[in-house]
């Protein structure tokens, strides 16, 4: 499924086509534009990626009985909507720019289009921004490392602008209504204890609490400045992970003093519209209700923003507040070094990967999120970042080979293009029953129904799709993503 554009710009499908034709595979630098998919006037329409084909128009067969047949029954219900999909993005981090650094003007202006592009790309229209160093700068810094600055007078996002800016500026160039939100992984290191990037704690007194509530309130305007506005803003990326890249602990009742006492209150006073979440929370034993129980800081948290295991917290989130949307804030990165099968040396990127983040889609839009995020949008053919202990190995949508200056569009890009491109902003998640797990289905705003669908395993699988007193019949090739268009009606 891997698909390499070199620097020739040829487009190379490694394995034997079976599908009618491509729809869109990521365009040479002058093709034309293509036309946005859609079901015909009276026709379902079928797209499947296989590892031979990516993104391809195939046939549909004649309705069938699924009962005879033996093929599973999959039941759409359009009357049950539920939550808006609101948005798709990924992370920008100072390591995906250096990687497209090595490529042509145009063979990265592809990539940009293949990301942000919503005719021929994957429609990216929320994307993330650190806020100092991640686990993918080249390496650790933060906007203010100068001792005790309690105003901020050493304030400063001139780093920032050798990549992040430049790769933001890039993106809005092709989409120029890209909105961006934000976290910090470590606050600048004289505000914890102890004192360093990796891990610590965030210091418990009001001084510093102001201090870095100032911080990011100078990180927003700075970037306004730029014009690139913030429009959401998380405090700490995983608060309770301490890592050996940058992070920082912080209990669940010093979130609460931050937003209730510091932050909400001086981003009001400073007429900030950038909306605080709660976030960005990973691991069930984090207190999520705990929080949002506190009547001062609940006037102040917009939304919640949920990844890895922080899913368990989704059901409590949606009882508690369920005004507030969920985002699921970062895809799981594969290639992990606590499970068998790690590598130190490349991560995988491959299809086993990207059927993970297939189900992870379906778990998180069925537990509630209005918006998914991918982690590394692009990394280099290595995708290490900088863990002092292991330099770890993470997967990303595409990859930049150094060497050869060539860019592969990883299984995991066409797995979340079925879902970015083809379900439309404003969409519901609608409800479907089926003994077949890997299905799910959304209602688009022009009422065009978005089926998608997966087949794991090393055989071809037989579905009966049912929607609004009509049943098609769907052929999945073996390891293989989907999507069913039914047009309304």
């Amino acid at each position: 499924m891997r698909v390499a554009i070199t620097l020739g710009l040829s487009i190379v499908f490694l394995g034997q086509a079976c599908a009618e034709h491509s729809v869109d595979a990521p365009p040479p630098q002058h093709a034309p534009p293509l036309a946005t998919v859609a079901p015909a006037a009276e026709n379902a329409t079928l797209l499947v990626t296989t590892e031979a084909t990516p993104f391809a128009r195939v046939a549909l067969q004649a309705p069938s009985n699924a009962a005879a047949t033996g093929a599973a029954s999959v039941v759409i219900d359009r009357d049950q909507p539920q939550q808006v999909i609101t948005h798709f993005g990924g992370a920008f981090n100072e390591q995906g720019w250096d990687a497209l650094s090595v490529l042509t003007p145009a063979d990265r202006d592809a990539v940009l289009r293949a990301l942000f592009d919503g005719e021929v790309g994957l429609g990216f229209d929320y994307c993330r921004l650190p806020i100092g160093a991640s686990d993918y700068a080249l390496d650790r810094y933060t906007l203010d490392e100068s001792a005790a600055d309690y105003s901020m007078a050493h304030f400063s996002i001139e780093r920032d602008e050798r990549r992040l800016i430049p790769y933001v500026k890039a993106a809005q160039r092709v989409r120029p209504d890209l909105k961006l939100w934000a976290s910090a992984w470590t606050p600048p290191t004289w505000m914890k204890s102890p004192a360093r990037f990796d891990g610590g704690s965030f210091k418990d007194d009001p001084a510093t609490y102001s201090a870095y509530a100032l911080y990011l309130a100078r990180f927003v305007e700075a970037y306004a400045a730029q014009g690139i506005p913030i429009s959401m803003l998380v405090p700490q990326n995983e608060p309770t992970e301490l890592t050996h890249y940058p992070s920082c602990d912080w209990k669940p009742a010093q979130y609460v003093t931050f937003l209730r006492d510091h932050a909400g209150p001086l981003f009001e006073q400073r007429g900030l519209h950038t909306e605080l979440f709660l976030g960005t929370i990973n691991r069930a034993d984090w207190d999520v209700p705990s929080v949002l129980r506190d009547a001062g800081a609940a006037r102040y948290i917009s939304g919640v923003a949920l990844q890895w295991g922080g899913i368990a917290h989704a059901g409590e989130v949606r009882a508690l507040r369920p005004e507030l949307p969920l985002m699921q804030s970062e895809t799981e990165c594969g290639n992990n070094h606590w499970q068998p099968g790690f590598d130190p040396e490349h991560a995988h990127n491959d299809f086993s990967y990207a059927a993970h983040t297939w189900q992870k889609f379906r778990e998180f839009f069925n537990a509630g999120a209005a918006s998914y995020m991918l982690w590394n949008m692009v990394l280099d053919e290595q995708g290490k970042n900088i863990d002092s202990e292991r330099r770890w190995p993470q997967n990303s949508a595409i990859v930049v080979d150094r060497a050869s200056r060539s860019v592969v569009y990883t299984p995991m890009f066409w797995a979340t293009k079925h879902f970015s491109r083809l379900i439309a902003r404003g969409a519901h998640l609608v409800a479907s029953r089926s003994s077949y797990e890997d299905q799910i289905a959304f209602l688009n705003p022009d009422g065009t129904l978005v089926v998608e669908l997966m087949n794991a395993s090393d055989n071809v699988r037989s579905l009966d799709v049912s929607a609004g007193g009509r049943s098609r019949a769907v052929t999945l090739p073996a390891r293989s993503f989907a999507t069913l268009l039914i047009p309304p009606g």
